[in-house]
């Protein structure tokens, strides 16, 4: 067995415009005061991180890598969920996800494509002159509108939508093999990958793709319901990286898994800090352990209602309890008798 790393933090919800939360050297300075030894870098904020000269520019990553270990922290990961989710977007949240994408892309899906599959490529080219191996991303969406079968869908519109869905991504995961980095789809409401159903239909048509892999955050799971521990023992092998988010779910007589259109604080299921949610990280990190999970367990704070400084704060502390050094010998070798091939035969009756 081997030993997760960590604790880390995923920046994303942390960066601003005010210090230290507006600069890499501060927000890492911020990061390690807190207890933690890793960071994993949201490539869209270039408050942080300079995504075209990291993937042009292996002494740039190196003075990136430098400020980092400066205060004593090692980057996990680079992160492209936003840019993962425009490689795939039906028409109807065109608007919406212009957001995501530089202004010069705006109203033209098609440019935007292809900004944002430029953009996964450079995040694999900086992985590569980083030293990194992951890449957590979202699938992006195509069929996504059409979850509920009402009205009844048409015959052949979700398989359409899933080989349009790997077509598009096959290319990137071949390019990401050259550059040795992996794909951690983030299961997520919203992606056509959302269950494990979903990845598998994805899986088959990349043709078990092995950069094709997963980033497990189990909150998710908790708000559609899902056994996140059986889902570990499913998909292991490919569990690639490790969001730590808790959640909870307390449905009523007025609204179950949909929500019914509320805000966060009042929908049945929520995210919450570490601790505050209904996740047993003891079976889960439990678990991985067991699987020979290795890689690092990530802070990716998302709560309704404690303030996020106070989440990050109680989250080192959090994931630190949760680690489990593991052991290097079995638990009752005092009672061991040797090993003898003959003893054994004899015991065993077979002389």
């Amino acid at each position: 067995m081997k030993t997760i790393k960590g604790p880390a933090i995923f920046l994303a919800q942390f960066a601003g415009d005010a210090a230290p939360f507006n600069s890499f050297d501060a927000i890492c300075q911020w990061a390690a005061s807190l207890g933690y030894k890793g960071i994993q870098i949201p490539t869209w904020d270039a408050r942080l991180f300079d995504l075209k000269k990291a993937s042009d520019s292996k002494t740039y990553c190196d003075e990136v890598a430098g400020i980092a270990h400066a205060h004593g922290l090692t980057i996990t990961e680079l992160s492209t969920h936003l840019q993962g989710q425009l490689v795939a977007v039906h028409p109807v949240y065109d608007e919406l996800m212009d957001g995501f994408a530089v202004p010069e892309v705006h109203g033209n899906p098609k440019a935007r494509q292809e900004w944002a599959v430029d953009q996964v490529k450079r995040a694999a080219r900086a992985s590569n002159h980083l030293g990194l191996t992951v890449m957590p991303t979202f699938s992006g969406a195509l069929a996504w509108p059409f979850l509920y079968p009402f009205p009844q869908r048409p015959a052949g519109l979700v398989e359409a939508a899933f080989d349009e869905l790997a077509k598009r991504w096959t290319p990137i995961l071949n390019y990401l093999d050259e550059q040795g980095v992996d794909a951690a789809y983030e299961i997520h409401p919203g992606e056509d990958l959302h269950d494990g159903i979903t990845y598998e239909m994805f899986l088959e048509r990349v043709n078990n793709h092995p950069r094709a892999n997963l980033l497990y955050d189990p909150s998710h799971f908790v708000l559609q319901q899902l056994d996140y521990l059986d889902y570990i023992d499913i998909y292991h092998e490919r569990i690639k990286a490790f969001h730590v988010k808790d959640a909870e779910f307390n449905p009523t007589g007025r609204q179950g898994v949909y929500g019914g259109f509320q805000s966060w604080v009042n929908r049945a299921g929520r995210f919450r800090s570490l601790g505050d949610g209904q996740v047993d990280f003891g079976a889960v990190f439990s678990k991985l352990t067991a699987c020979d999970f290795d890689g690092w367990a990530v802070l990716e704070w998302e709560c309704a209602l404690k303030h996020p400084e106070d989440g990050a704060r109680e989250g080192a502390e959090f994931i630190n309890a949760h680690l489990i050094r593991v052991t290097e010998r079995a638990f009752d070798d005092f009672a061991g008798a040797g090993t003898d091939d003959a003893a054994n035969r004899r015991i065993l009756g077979l002389v």
